[in-house]
């Protein structure tokens, strides 16, 4: 079983970057789509990136042009970098791993970002 270690939160100021990661462990079989999700206190999920096994990405324009996916498959790993936060960016982000053929699902545990001044 696959299992997703998230790691890189933190507290920054307004217009700071933070880069996010997630490992996984287990192998991973394609096709395949990773995601980061991010929930804020009284908010729903939303889905703020994801990449697939054939590089093609998307991001919802509230963080289009400052955060971008990338993954090392070398090494199991997803990031997430965040550039020009802002305090609305604060949320509690989650790494996804779907894995297509299997339909399945794997999250992390969560890692915390708060963009404060």
């Amino acid at each position: 079983q696959v299992q997703l270690v998230e790691s890189g939160g933190g507290l920054v100021q307004p217009g700071e970057s933070l880069r996010l990661s997630c490992a996984a462990s287990g192998s991973i079989s394609r096709p395949y789509i990773w995601g980061w999700y991010r929930q804020a206190p009284g908010a729903q999920r939303e889905l703020v990136a994801e990449i697939t096994n054939v590089d093609s990405t998307n991001y919802p324009d509230s963080v289009k042009g400052r955060f971008t996916i990338s993954r090392d498959n070398a090494k199991n790993t997803v990031f997430l970098q965040m550039n020009s936060l802002k305090p609305e960016d604060t949320a509690v982000y989650y790494c996804n791993l779907y894995q297509l053929s299997r339909n399945e699902n794997y999250w992390g545990q969560g890692t915390q970002v708060t963009v404060s001044s």
